[in-house]
């Protein structure tokens, strides 16, 4: 799948709103991908597609995560919209055969991460935070670490959902917990 059969899908798919969004990722995403040597093209259409399962009805979700052994824990049966991410990825490759691991990896990541996330799988999670549509407390700082430090970025990345989340009373995805843990694990010490 190429970027312009990507968009087609996607334009088709999602609402205008949620579609310019994707396109502010992707150019995001390549940006990133150039600056910390990646594959920018490949960068580009995991923008694209990261979000095609988003809008879809948490109990469609719900109901093929379930068919498809895709649920990792009780939070995603309490907030579906998690599971647009996985749910996606596994459609993408489906529906549309799209098989590149590395883009189909970064599209399920996208939402919660994962430890041992690739630098790929980071630029997609920080992308889709940090797009210029994006206007919210804290979101400049995160913009800073995440052009500098792919690892910090996204210790500040989730930190700041994190603090959403609790001010919002939602749930939080032990993973993500997981995965914060994991990173600041892996820095260096002083």
């Amino acid at each position: 799948m190429d970027e312009i059969k990507a968009e087609e899908i996607i334009r088709a798919r999602l609402s205008e709103e949620r579609y310019q969004h994707s396109i502010r990722v992707a150019t995001v995403a390549r940006e990133m991908a150039r600056a910390f040597g990646l594959d920018e093209n490949k960068a580009g259409l995991a923008g694209i597609v990261h979000d095609y399962a988003k809008g879809m009805p948490g109990n469609e979700l719900l109901s093929l995560a379930r068919e498809h052994n895709l649920l990792e824990d009780e939070v995603e049966e309490k907030s579906p919209d998690l599971l647009h991410a996985v749910v996606g990825a596994f459609l993408l490759r489906r529906d549309h055969g799209l098989d590149d691991e590395e883009v189909l990896n970064a599209v399920r990541s996208h939402t919660l991460g994962r430890v041992g996330m690739t630098d790929f799988e980071k630029v997609l999670f920080l992308a889709d935070l940090i797009e210029p549509g994006r206007d919210f407390p804290g979101i400049e700082r995160v913009r800073y670490a995440a052009r500098r430090n792919l690892d910090q970025g996204m210790i500040q990345a989730i930190e700041l959902t994190l603090r959403y989340c609790m001010d919002q009373g939602r749930l939080i995805h032990p993973r993500t917990v997981l995965v914060r843990n994991s990173l600041l694990l892996s820095l260096p010490s002083d």
